[in-house]
């Protein structure tokens, strides 16, 4: 085999080696940058982050609040149609009862 121009045997196996030394760079980990400021915006997005359950929570509450006196509400219209239906029937009654009696005392005359 010719050898090219000015190559040597040991020239090629320094090369060689530089190249397989050099593949090898590429898959070693490069040194980690760490962002002066990623402290700071990781604290900023768990600020915004609580503030948004926050939020949320307040929202939930509110809701439950709201169906809790609708619910009070209309217990308390169902007790008081429920009364007003009790009042009607016990009138009825009164009513026939009275009517009874006074039917009966028109027998006796």
């Amino acid at each position: 085999m010719a050898e090219p121009k000015g190559m040597k045997y040991e020239d090629r196996q320094q090369a060689s080696a530089a190249a397989k030394k050099a593949m090898l760079e590429r898959f070693k980990p490069k040194p980690h940058v760490t962002d002066p400021d990623l402290e700071a915006r990781k604290a900023a997005a768990a600020a915004e982050l609580e503030a948004v359950r926050a939020a949320r929570n307040a929202e939930r509450e509110a809701k439950r609040a709201a169906a809790a006196e609708a619910e009070r509400l209309r217990l308390e219209d169902e007790a008081l149609t429920q009364e007003a239906r009790e009042l009607d029937l016990r009138a009825r009654q009164k009513e026939a009862r009275d009517l009874r009696y006074a039917a009966r005392k028109q027998k006796r005359k």
